[in-house]
């Protein structure tokens, strides 16, 4: 059986707009799709302890990282009638307000692509191996609580 080669989802620093618009307009062509579905996860500038979160540093052993993404994403397509699928994540450090991931499924029909992005973002809080440093204002910091 032929293994297949593991794709890297990790995205140096923030996910910019354009990253995200390229992506959708490469769609276009694919007439077989009538609904996509994106989940755009933001960095919040979130209060602790009186002081307030400027970015987050993501770190992760990519190589599990990705294998993680992968399984989550073999059973997607398994669960869910989709016609695509796309998880990037950033790595390194994201500012309060960036993107710092973006999930994007395709099928002809809307219903499954608004239940597949829920199942996908849901696997990839629980089993992905991604670590957040926030960093504070004052520069200090605390490893991020996933939730």
């Amino acid at each position: 059986m032929e293994k297949r080669k593991t794709k890297n989802v990790f995205i140096k620093g923030a996910i910019s707009p354009e990253f995200i618009a390229n992506s959708i307009a490469k769609h276009q062509s694919k007439t077989h799709i009538g609904a996509h579905d994106i989940f755009l996860g933001q960095v919040r500038a979130d209060e602790i302890n009186g002081k307030t979160v400027a970015a987050i540093e993501y770190t992760a052993y990519e190589e599990m990282a990705n294998l993680k993404f992968q399984e989550i994403r073999e059973a997607a397509f398994g669960k869910f009638d989709l016609s695509c699928m796309h998880i990037y994540h950033s790595s390194g450090i994201v500012k309060a307000g960036e993107i710092c991931l973006f999930v994007f499924a395709s099928s002809p029909h809307r219903k499954v692509v608004f239940e597949a992005i829920r199942y996908i973002v849901e696997e990839i809080k629980a089993q992905v191996p991604v670590f957040g440093k926030e960093l504070f204002e004052d520069e200090s910091y605390q490893w991020k609580v996933n939730n």
